[in-house]
């Protein structure tokens, strides 16, 4: 028996494939939405300059070209948009709803990456893109409020059995660094005792002989992580992570977020 074909098949059996990323940081408010001043997670979107959603905010985005893999059009796309390379990139899910985007049907392999505060300092900023707190988001364009919500999900539930907060922090840190960013991530307070105690305890980090000074607190002992964190995809060797050449100012067509879903 053959299947009954849908409205979509019926008039146009093309399907667009788009890659997108997610990228998270932490950061305190700097007065663009978020209400509480502990750091918290941010990520950067790109404001649509054409329709479907035409103004509406969404995540850096684009096509897939025939001829770049999956990472490498993650990457370009985040360096093109937002001049960022982050060390950790990993593919998070394929979003694929039929009605996910009103002009045509369109699959996106979404990505997710983590990048230090310091690395999100040197954003290329604009009118078109801005750093959002994750709590506190402004209406999305397609179903990218659900893709940001899924990869909040994710990055908590892999805050638990992993090391993937080094992504966060340099190569040393302090272990209220690492409760911050726990914090962060989790939205709840911590015990400083009782996570000292589980940290210690994992096997994930080791105190070294350093110490943080300069602050207005005591001097704090700086550990480091026992094995070193690998980015889990890398854009493919000898290759470019620019799709377009770049220039010193950033145009309106590289600000604005190219996937069409």
């Amino acid at each position: 028996m053959q299947r009954p074909t849908t409205p979509v098949e019926q008039t146009d059996p093309q399907v667009g494939l788009a890659v997108s990323t997610v990228i998270f940081t932490l950061r305190a408010d700097d007065g663009f939405g978020a209400t509480d001043p502990a750091p918290g997670i941010w990520l950067p979107l790109v404001r649509r300059i054409r329709e479907p959603y035409d103004g509406l905010w969404a995540l850096p985005g684009g096509p897939l070209g025939a001829a770049e893999s999956l990472a490498d059009a993650a990457s370009s796309t985040l360096e093109t948009t937002t001049s960022l390379r982050p060390r950790y990139l990993e593919q998070l899910y394929a979003f694929g709803d039929l009605d996910r985007s009103p002009a045509e049907r369109v699959v996106s392999i979404v990505y997710w990456a983590l990048v230090g505060s310091d690395e999100a300092k040197r954003t290329r900023l604009g009118q078109n893109v801005r750093w959002f707190p994750a709590d506190a988001l402004p209406p999305l364009a397609f179903d990218h409020r659900d893709i940001v919500e899924y990869a909040l999900w994710r990055l908590r539930n892999k805050l638990e059995y992993s090391h993937i907060a080094h992504a966060f922090l340099g190569e040393t840190f302090t272990l209220s660094e690492l409760r911050e960013v726990h914090e962060a991530v989790l939205q709840k307070q911590l015990d400083p005792a009782n996570f000292r105690r589980q940290v210690e305890s994992s096997g994930l980090v080791l105190q070294t002989d350093e110490l943080r000074t300069g602050g207005r607190h005591r001097p704090a002992r700086l550990y480091r992580w026992t094995q070193p964190v690998n980015r889990p995809e890398t854009p493919s060797p000898g290759r470019s992570t620019s799709r377009r050449p770049t220039t010193s100012t950033p145009t309106t067509t590289r600000e604005q977020s190219e996937e069409p879903a």
